[in-house]
């Protein structure tokens, strides 16, 4: 482990300390927390962004300078389904650009509680549509996403299996949310070691988002879904996360349904530590590899 991961830690672990994690939701805290992270943290370098109508759904293309290819990843951010939005994840997205050498449509989704499930799902299946009809084939598309946004990515993937849409090329989940009943193992081992996530709010944010739904719904926690024929996946986690069981858990079922998956357990860190590329050594491997891997299964 790095000496910036190690300080980071400590931060974190200080902080927790003084200023204990709540069990309320406070939605607006939320939103404003996530959105100043952008503030804070840039992509790894120089990219293009240019707003854009995908489908209905507000969206963004984000570019590196001078690209010449057609490979495309639609990102779903991350924000427990109430929070995040384009801006607040231009530090990963641009960074994920950069070394996957691709383009990033990244779209701001409905969120909850003023729209509740299954409105994420049906924004990035317009938005999906939207890239086949518009921009790309599915062979030059891949699906990426962090949190709840990862868990939103393999949704879209269930969703497109039983409407016969064409899978795309592959699928990236950093830090997956892939059941929101919040049982997995992981909730409680891991509970003292997450500086960033808590079992109560975290469920509070569930309930908020499927509302009337049934949480083990699989376009609500693809955990309980049927995972034959999606297209090769990337998981990264980290040990010390709740999620980790998430992860674990699904990257498991995939591979017994056959899927091609590569899960990578990354010892030491925490909930999405890719997004801070621009400070920490490991998030910039994490990124690195994630490149790698949308180049390899989508080379155009």
């Amino acid at each position: 482990m790095s000496w910036q991961a190690l300080l980071i830690k400590i931060y974190f672990r200080v902080q927790r300390f003084f200023s204990p994690l709540r069990d309320e939701l406070d939605v607006p805290r939320e939103r404003a927390d996530l959105e100043a992270f952008a503030k804070t943290f840039k992509p790894l370098g120089k990219v293009d962004i240019s707003r854009v109508d995908a489908g209905g759904v507000p969206a963004a293309w984000i570019v590196p300078p001078g690209l010449e290819t057609k490979r495309t990843i639609l990102y779903l951010h991350g924000g427990s389904y109430n929070a995040g939005s384009i801006d607040s994840h231009l530090p990963l997205t641009g960074s994920i650009a950069l070394t996957a050498k691709a383009r990033v449509l990244a779209i701001d989704y409905h969120l909850a509680p003023e729209h509740p499930f299954p409105a994420a799902v049906e924004d990035a299946l317009a938005a999906y549509r939207w890239l086949l009809k518009e921009s790309a084939q599915a062979n030059q598309i891949v699906v990426a996403g962090d949190s709840a946004g990862g868990g939103l990515a393999l949704s879209l993937l269930l969703s497109l299996h039983q409407l016969g849409l064409p899978q795309p090329a592959a699928a990236v989940c950093l830090s997956p949310w892939t059941d929101l009943t919040c049982s997995g193992e992981s909730w409680t081992t891991n509970a003292k070691v997450d500086f960033m996530l808590k079992r109560i709010p975290a469920f509070k944010s569930a309930e908020i988002y499927f509302r009337e739904a049934d949480p083990r719904a699989p376009l609500v926690s693809p955990l309980y879904g049927d995972p034959a024929g999606l297209p090769p996946l990337l998981i990264q986690v980290g040990s010390e996360e709740v999620l980790l069981s998430d992860s674990t858990l699904f990257a498991e079922k995939a591979r017994l349904a056959g899927v091609d998956v590569t899960l990578e357990t990354w010892k030491g860190m925490q909930h999405v530590w890719q997004y801070v590329a621009s400070m920490l050594p490991e998030a910039r491997q994490a990124v690195a590899r994630i490149g790698e891997f949308v180049i390899q299964h989508c080379p155009v």
